[in-house]
Parts: structure tokens; C-alpha cells; sequence
């Protein structure tokens, strides 16, 4: 018999979301969630959030689970790209919002997990896009080649300071997408978590885990290192034959840049290891500061009891 406490409004399935930063977990208590979830007879269904697990063979530098790790819980939106395609959150949206909706409608509480702040703030939140035009971006990605990215940062920091601010300065895809925007004619970028964020369904659960900093530091260090262990190098070679060169947004996933660079002699591995390290910590101080602005989040410390938290 279902339990009704766990349940929405009016006893509706439930959207869950687990977010925080890599390394804290998330997919731990997704599962755990799921199983007390279904244990009360509600039957629930994880949907991924992690842009770079969209791709089919990024695995062990994205810590993707296994389909023998995964429970038995169905998942969607795992492997769902080639490495040579692009990922855009514009195009992620609706897929996943699609799939939750699925997920409901056959009677089950869906569950939202990643570490991707705008991928998961598309889905949670009303979230519009602003238009795309080729032919502006294309000039633009050609200016970035020539001039770096440096100088398209301070030229959108003339144009819009508030954006520039909250984009990534090494991610030349982000600088030139919102220049992209502006030279539409927007005010601004837009395609940011607003000011005033409201849930796209209401009743929706938002966990947050938190590791205090320096067992988080700790933590990604060594994931660093077990990803090369475990044959990162090896992967991105067979990846390279699949055209992962060619993929705008997956040759430059944290790590495969990197193990990249290591296979075409540009970096030691030591050199490698170090470099994913470092851009690790710096992309998880970021998640925690995007997550931090979520309205109704509650956060918690690993290990989590997801019972405790379904009772609530």
C-alpha cells in the first residue's frame, strides 16, 4: 500500500531532487531514496542531471553507475548522446521534464540527481532560454580561437557585468553564448537561475549534501586518482576513436581534457592528475555556490538516512 506521508499534494507523486557538489554522494542516497521509496509502495525512478553522464562511454571519469550498481531502479537519461554531439541545457529541459513526467504518470515519485547547477535548475525551476543564432555564435567561436578567452570575458563584462560575473571565466562556451544573447538584442543573458526562483512543481523535495571542505578536498583528490587507476587514459583512447575530439562539450569534461592532453604528449600524467585535481575543487566550490541560492533546499551531511528524510 502506498504511503501517503511521502507523497505530494494531494497525495500526487512526488518530485524529488538530489544536488551538491561531485564527490558528496549523491548518487548513494539517490538510490537509497528510491528503495525507501518503494518500500512504502511508492515506485520511484531516478532521472540524471550530469551533463557529461549524458554521453554513452564516459564512465569512469563521470563515476557513473554501473547497471549492476543501479538497484534494479530504472534510470533515465544516462548514455543518451554520442561523444561528438553536443550537450545543451536548452535541450536537456524538456527531455528530462518529460521523463519525470513519465515517471509520474505511471503512478511513481521521480528523482532528479546531479551535480549540474543549470541542467538541475532548468528542470526545478520556470526557466526560459533565449534564442540561439548560428551565425552570430559561429563568428564568435572563431574570435574566441583568435583573440582567447580572456578577451571575450572583459568584452562581455563591458556588456553585461552581472553575467560575466556569475559565468565560468575559463568556459569559453558559456562567454560566448551570452555574448551570443546580447548581440540578439537582450538586456541580458537570461539563461540563469532568477532572482526570485519559483518550483516548477511545487510540492518538489530538494536535498542538498554538504561536505565540509577539507574532507571534500580530500575526497576529490582521491577520486582523481582512482579515476586514472581505474583506466581513465584507457577510456579516452577509445573515445578518441569515436571523435570525443570533435564534441564541443565532452572534450572538455573535467579529466578527459586532461587525459587527453596526456595522450598527445601536452601533459606527464602526474601533470594530468594535478590539473584535473585543481579544476575539480574549483568546479565543486562553484556548485555549492550556484546550490546555495535554492530556495527550500535543506542540506545535509553524509551519511544520510534516507528513511529519516521520507518521514519527514
Amino acid at each position: 500500500m502506498t504511503d501517503p506521508s511521502a507523497r505530494g499534494i494531494a497525495g500526487r507523486p512526488r518530485l524529488w531532487a538530489v544536488v551538491g557538489a561531485t564527490g558528496t554522494g549523491k548518487s548513494d542516497l539517490a538510490l537509497d531514496l528510491a528503495e525507501g521509496l518503494r518500500s512504502r509502495g511508492n515506485p520511484a525512478e531516478i532521472v540524471n542531471a550530469d551533463a557529461m553522464q549524458l554521453y554513452r562511454g564516459m564512465d569512469i571519469g563521470t563515476a557513473k553507475l554501473a547497471p549492476a550498481e543501479r538497484r534494479g531502479v530504472p534510470h533515465h537519461l544516462l548514455d543518451v548522446l554520442e561523444v561528438e554531439e553536443e550537450a545543451a541545457v536548452a535541450w536537456y529541459q524538456p527531455l528530462a521534464r518529460e521523463a519525470i513526467v513519465g515517471v509520474q504518470s505511471r503512478g511513481g515519485d521521480a528523482i532528479l540527481v546531479g551535480g549540474s547547477g543549470l541542467y538541475i535548475s532548468s528542470v526545478l525551476f520556470d526557466f526560459n532560454f533565449p534564442p540561439r543564432d548560428p551565425v552570430i555564435r559561429d563568428r564568435l567561436e572563431r574570435e574566441l580561437e583568435t583573440v582567447g578567452v580572456e578577451s571575450m570575458l572583459e568584452r562581455l563584462r563591458t556588456l553585461d557585468a552581472v553575467t560575466a560575473e556569475r559565468v565560468d571565466p575559463h568556459n569559453g562556451r558559456r562567454v560566448i553564448r551570452a555574448l551570443e544573447v546580447l548581440e540578439q538584442g537582450s538586456a541580458t543573458h537570461g539563461a540563469a537561475l532568477p532572482a526570485q526562483p519559483t518550483l516548477w512543481q511545487p510540492d518538489a523535495r530538494v536535498i542538498g549534501l554538504h561536505v565540509d571542505r577539507g574532507e571534500l578536498v580530500q575526497r576529490l583528490d582521491a577520486r582523481v586518482d582512482r579515476m586514472w587507476e581505474n583506466g581513465l587514459v584507457d577510456e579516452v583512447r577509445g573515445l578518441r576513436d569515436q571523435g570525443l575530439e570533435r564534441g564541443v562539450t565532452a572534450s572538455r569534461a573535467i579529466g578527459y581534457a586532461q587525459a587527453l592532453g596526456q595522450l598527445d604528449g601536452r601533459l606527464t600524467q602526474s601533470e594530468a592528475i594535478a590539473q584535473t585535481q585543481a579544476l575539480t575543487r574549483r568546479y565543486a566550490r562553484r556548485q555549492v555556490s550556484w546550490f546555495k541560492r535554492y530556495p527550500r533546499l535543506t542540506w545535509h551531511e553524509p551519511p544520510v538516512d534516507a528513511t529519516a528524510l521520507l518521514a519527514r
